[in-house]
């Protein structure tokens, strides 16, 4: 496969890895898509430097009984070398089990990924909400 390719198939997925690790709350899994060094702009977190930052602040934010369903879409992948450039527009939903959702949001993300040794990670992400609905 070429390499550009499957570059671009491994960025996707780690969008989709990622998506996946804050549903189920699988926090001891962020080094599976995030740097050691990962910086994360968000409304919510502020900016957040190294990934156990970024980890305490998704336990911190946790909200009991609560699940997120996100999805990521309209990816856009621009691959120099071993560094990247990606960005998303991502719903995510907020519910209770067997309950429509109370809160909705679109976001757009923007984020640098780097290639290391264990495949590619997000090193820089920032976060920007596009719009709301609650109820």
């Amino acid at each position: 496969m070429d390499t550009l390719i499957a570059d671009h198939i491994a960025i996707t997925d780690l969008f989709t890895r990622l998506t996946r690790l804050l549903d189920e709350k699988r926090w001891e899994d962020a080094g599976t898509v995030y740097t050691d060094d990962v910086t994360v702009h968000s409304p919510r977190g502020g900016e957040l430097h190294g990934i156990d930052k970024v980890v305490g602040f998704l336990r911190q934010a946790e909200a009991g009984g609560e699940h997120t369903q996100h999805t990521s879409t309209d990816l856009l992948v621009e691959v120099d070398g071993d560094r990247a450039t990606a960005s998303a527009n991502s719903f995510v939903y907020h519910y209770r089990d067997g309950q429509a959702p109370h809160f909705t949001g679109g976001l757009r993300q923007y984020t640098t990924a780097v290639r290391t040794p264990a495949g590619w990670r997000f090193r820089e992400m920032r976060i920007m909400p596009a719009w709301r609905r609650e109820g």
